[in-house]
């Protein structure tokens, strides 16, 4: 596996740089979670970072590199990615569809 030394920008890990594993299209995942155990033996937290655009070059506008910055709220952006054919990946219920509800000589 591949990885690469990637900067980490607010929270409690601001200001290090760790490898991060990259993925089969060699980027980054696009949230990095990490497990901190409670020191009384309670539930663990988790910190939540985004990956960000590190920067980009002068001259041709260039994407160089990855970052990843402290996202407080956590997991409420809600963004997971379900497959069509997943359970619950159609709330809106059944008026969408390229098959009609009824008969159309009703």
């Amino acid at each position: 596996m591949k990885s690469e030394d990637t900067p980490f920008v607010g929270g409690p890990l601001d200001g290090r740089v760790l490898p991060v594993l990259l993925g089969i299209t060699g980027h980054p995942p696009k949230t990095y979670r990490i497990p901190v155990p409670d020191p009384a033996g309670g539930p663990s937290t988790v910190l939540v970072y985004r990956r960000v655009q590190a920067a980009t070059s002068k001259r041709l506008g260039l994407h160089q590199g990855w970052k990843y910055e402290y996202a407080p709220e956590g997991d409420a952006s809600g963004r997971r990615f379900k497959l069509p054919w997943s359970p619950g990946a159609h709330k809106g219920g059944g008026s969408g569809g390229a098959t009609p509800g009824g008969n159309a000589d009703e």
